[in-house]
């Protein structure tokens, strides 16, 4: 397919972008880093160089009250120019252009000296905020426009102005967080009375439409008493009046319980909204949220749903997202797959995000992909993730690769995530990897056994032990009978489950598992209205239908922590948030005791705020996720053989497994082979 309109040109004021893609604008840690600029630097070269038409940076306040956290990034002196200068000069040497976020938090402040337009706390923060006053509002409104003018002194295209996701200019715009009787609340014309005045004194400061400003306007607040849609056109046009260069479309607050951004969400799932905003104004419109795919985008903008699209993590998974697509090789492109473990839960763990299935984002100064000086030829046992990434970095560095599996599928435990309702995106991973071991050469030997039994042969410099996890035996009598499976039975042999099922063990598997007995779509429960007739789901009827057969699942952990709280930050509340609405219980602090033809036996409180007590829970089947153990039953007969052996992956340690930790491991030894 051609992707000509993605790839055309666009004016926006004064300023044309060399194509429609705009790189979104995500916090990655590094703007507080004590190496940030030169990392930043280095980071978004790249996806300059990489074809995107337009760069947002992460978020930086106008002042010390609207950082994210007590030392979170800022721009408030000429003394930092000096931070961002470099920044700015690495994109242009590589014929990119980039704006700066300013974003002012304000009650979503992580910091004791957070403020907002009204002293209400968000759910989300531990902090009640100041409320600010009439002349607190109007140096806010001052901050913004010095902050504007430094980025411009910096060399900035243009900036964006963060108003929506819940942030304060949100905050002053919705009835839910302002409740003012000044002038600066109660009506609408007063609560977006700061929105405006801020675009109005940056503009000032700025001067013409030579200088790009970017207002990223909240079209669907998914909250109580958020903005009306007709509330959302009125804005948008005010802001245009008001000198802004290009309207962003922002979905969701914060504190939102939609999912928007999570893998469950279906690919361009909110596009429509800006389609339906795009009429009402004379700028262009971006639109946002779960586009990861060339031929979605494309699709998008000749549909006249939006004169560009924004894409802030595929720009992670892969910097040469528009690269590929220009050069007709978007099957090559690494797509992200909206898992957030990287990214979004690493900056929530106060850490620099980087990316699931590109550990090289974020750390672009540091792990390299360099061409062997002495080519090697090395065998992979396992070609689970952790295996093909060392397989096709190592084949690409220019060594002679071998890749092993007793599977005749590649993927490993990936192929039980894809069967997972919402976690379909796996497929994509699967598919990168099958491409890059196609292209850099790596010789495929699927089906084959090797153990001591039947021993590796032939010359090999190297073997890496890729060969991941089985699960871990549960000790408890009765652990054999019939009634017991392993999540494997269930997700890999796809062993016949019963309608009555305990699930032992609540972390991500026994999640998964629990998802896959009993949801065969992303959203349940009663649809809301901003999703019925846009393609996402029709009716509640129509939801009915998709339902599996009913079946009463029960999730049991040992812990007494809530279930759910090892989950990833960003996306586990709604995995949980599901499976309550399919029926599955969760139960907290259990004691198994042992199992037999009644069912399982244990001690555990039936309910919130009752005491543990015995119960047998009558059940068809009981379902082992509790934990796995590293499969490395071959490393001493490869070392006895006299291979140089790497173990990675499951294969070197199972606890806190995850894929993010398998492919980074994977990507590291190769880059060191």
């Amino acid at each position: 397919m051609s992707f000509e309109t993605l790839l055309s040109p666009i004016k926006v004021g004064n300023v044309t972008l060399k194509n429609r893609v705009m790189m979104g604008s995500m916090h990655t840690g590094l703007e507080e880093h004590p190496d940030g600029s030169p990392r930043l630097a280095a980071f978004y070269a790249e996806r300059a160089r990489g074809g995107a038409g337009l760069i947002i940076t992460g978020g930086f306040a106008p002042n010390t009250e609207g950082r994210v956290f007590e030392d979170g990034a800022d721009l408030v002196s000429e003394e930092q120019l000096a931070f961002h200068e470099p920044i700015v000069n690495a994109v242009h040497e590589n014929g990119g252009k980039i704006a700066l976020q300013i974003l002012h938090t304000g009650r979503y402040g992580l910091m004791e000296n957070c403020v907002a337009p009204s002293p209400i706390t968000a759910p989300i923060n531990f902090y009640r905020p100041k409320e600010l006053s009439n002349t607190e509002i109007l140096q806010t409104i001052d901050d913004y426009a010095r902050c504007a003018k430094l980025a411009k002194d910096a060399g900035y295209d243009g900036v964006e102005i963060m108003g929506s996701e819940g942030y304060l200019i949100n905050q002053f715009i919705a009835k839910c967080t302002n409740h003012r009787t000044d002038e600066w609340g109660g009506t609408f014309e007063n609560r977006i009375r700061f929105p405006l005045r801020v675009v109005e004194r940056i503009r000032e400061e700025v001067g013409s439409q030579d200088f790009i400003m970017i207002f990223r306007l909240s079209c669907l607040d998914l909250v109580d008493e958020g903005s009306s849609f007709e509330e959302v056109v009125e804005l948008g046009q005010r802001v245009e009046e008001a000198g802004a260069s290009l309207i962003n479309t922002g979905i969701g607050w914060h504190e939102a319980r939609v999912p928007t951004i999570a893998m469950m969400v279906p690919r361009a799932a909110f596009a429509w909204v800006t389609g339906k905003l795009r009429p009402y104004l004379n700028i262009p419109v971006v639109t946002s949220n779960r586009i990861n795919d060339p031929l979605v985008a494309e699709n998008i903008l000749r549909d006249g749903i939006a004169d560009m699209v924004s894409m802030a993590r595929p720009f992670l998974a892969d910097e040469n997202f528009v690269k590929k697509t220009e050069e007709g090789r978007p099957e090559e492109i690494n797509t992200c797959i909206a898992c957030n473990q990287a990214c979004l839960d690493n900056i929530f763990k106060m850490k620099t995000a980087s990316c699931m299935v590109n550990p090289r984002a974020g750390r672009e100064t540091e792990l390299n992909y360099e061409p062997a000086a002495n080519p090697k030829s090395i065998a992979v046992i396992g070609a689970g993730p952790a295996g093909m990434t060392a397989a096709y970095i190592s084949a690409m560095r220019g060594h002679r690769v071998t890749l092993f599996d007793q599977r005749e599928e590649l993927g490993g435990q990936i192929n039980y995530a894809v069967k997972i309702p919402g976690k379909q995106e796996f497929f994509e991973v699967i598919r990168f990897y099958r491409v890059m071991l196609k292209k850099y050469g790596v010789e495929l030997k699927l089906g084959h056994i090797i153990s001591p039994q039947s021993p590796l042969t032939g010359k090999y410099d190297a073997v890496v032990l890729a060969t991941g996890v089985r699960p871990r035996k549960l000790e408890l009598e009765g652990a054999d009978h019939s009634k017991v499976l392993s999540y494997l039975d269930v997700l890999d042999k796809e062993r016949v489950v019963g309608r009555k099922v305990a699930v032992i063990g609540a972390g991500g598997i026994g999640i998964d598992v629990a998802h896959y007995l009993t949801a065969q779509t992303p959203f349940s429960g009663d649809v809301p209205d901003y999703l019925q007739g846009h393609g996402i789901l029709d009716s509640n009827e129509a939801l009915e239908v998709r339902k599996p057969k009913k079946r009463e699942v029960t999730v049991l952990q040992r812990s007494s922590d809530k279930i759910g709280k090892r989950l990833g930050k960003t996306t586990g509340w709604a995995h949980i948030q599901s499976l309550k609405s399919h029926g599955v219980k969760l139960l907290p602090g259990a004691a198994y005791q042992k199992i037999d033809d009644s069912g399982l036996q244990l001690r555990v409180a039936m309910n919130k705020g009752e005491d543990p007590q015995e119960t047998v829970l009558d059940v068809d089947n009981i379902i082992i996720a509790a934990g796995q153990e590293p499969r490395r039953d071959l490393e001493s007969a490869l070392r006895q053989s006299g291979y140089e052996v790497h173990v990675i992956g499951g294969a070197r340690e199972s606890l806190g497994l995850d894929a993010e930790i398998a492919i980074n491991e994977g990507a590291e030894l190769a880059a060191k082979l």
